[in-house]
């Protein structure tokens, strides 16, 4: 007779509920474009935490509640690399931004900063390879097209060089940077178009601007990027509570590595869950979504952000959250 568990489902396809599976040596987890295995740094925020590559990750019968979907230790002791390195990178935009972000922050002109904000989310830092050829700068390209708010002028965009969680799409030319200036203009500011009232709550503010970002071509990352520095740099007062899953793409990286981490599809319970693994592990929210990006994503599409080498928090007490 078919046996039920707890979250009224077959007990044998409950990724939490299940008996573990013997992990044969033979056995391996099926091929996926995200698979990396790596190691947990026990080492100081001063640290580097080295994400190293494996084409696949054998199950192992690891288990934990918080991450239902992973089965093997590698697999989750890479998840609480990537947490340490999207944790230290927040804290470091707070403290100590690096590159232009340090601009986004003291700018006096704050429809400066948020103007600069827009262009580093919608063009996004490039990373350590790919930026070899700007002397190792990961902003070079920003710095080279970015323009002021107040004069008006769109960058150049033809042949820019991109990061891997960039909007631009150069069929578009800059159509999402013209929407993107109506947008403020219609409301009279930057400012005062993501604000909203001044009551509200910096995770409501964030939501409600979130929303308000959805314009032609500026995808969920690059909205949420943009927010996140945002908020970070001090420029406006709002705090991610969501992942922001509903209606992304369905090759987003952060959507496809928290179905597959979290076990589970619907974006209200992703949510739910990716708050508890952030409680657990005591990281921000946002540092979850970079976290499950960088998992899930290729080494082509591993998005650093213009984070510094030493930027990662200690992986430690995350990789104890997650019973390593």
């Amino acid at each position: 007779m078919p046996q039920f568990c707890r979250h009224n489902r077959l007990l044998q396809n409950c990724p939490i509920c299940r008996e573990p599976e013997p992990p044969p040596a033979a056995r391996r987890a099926p091929r996926s474009r995200g698979a990396r295995s790596g190691r947990s740094s026990a080492a100081s925020a001063a640290a580097t935490v080295t994400i190293r590559r494996a084409p696949r990750a054998v199950e192992d019968g690891y288990q934990s509640e918080l991450v239902p979907g992973i089965h093997a230790r590698a697999d989750a002791h890479r998840l609480a690399d990537e947490l340490a390195i999207a944790s230290g990178r927040l804290a470091e935009l707070a403290t100590a931004p690096p590159g232009l972000y340090a601009e986004v922050a003291s700018e006096p002109d704050v429809e400066e900063a948020l103007w600069l904000a827009f262009l580093i989310a919608y063009l996004s830092p490039l990373e350590p390879s790919a930026a070899e050829s700007s002397g190792t700068d990961p902003f070079a390209a920003i710095r080279a097209v970015r323009t002021r708010w107040r004069d008006a002028d769109l960058p150049a965009l033809d042949g820019v060089a991109t990061g891997p969680r960039t909007a631009h799409d150069p069929a578009r030319g800059a159509a999402t940077l013209i929407a993107y200036r109506r947008f403020a203009e219609r409301a009279g500011s930057q400012a005062r178009a993501l604000a909203g009232e001044e009551q509200w709550a910096p995770d409501r503010r964030f939501a409600r601007a979130f929303e308000r970002l959805a314009l032609p071509g500026l995808h969920r990352a690059a909205r949420f990027d943009f927010l996140v520095t945002a908020g970070r740099t001090g420029r406006l007062d709002a705090r991610p509570s969501s992942l922001f899953l509903r209606g992304a793409a369905g090759d987003d990286p952060t959507g496809l590595a928290a179905r597959r981490v979290l076990g589970i599809a619907d974006p209200a319970l992703l949510d739910r869950r990716a708050a508890m693994v952030a409680e657990a592990a005591g990281v921000p929210i946002e540092a979850v979504e970079l976290a499950l990006w960088n998992w899930q994503a290729d080494d082509a599409a591993r998005a650093t952000l213009g984070a510094s080498p030493t930027a990662a928090a200690p992986s430690e007490p995350i990789a104890s959250a997650l019973g390593l």
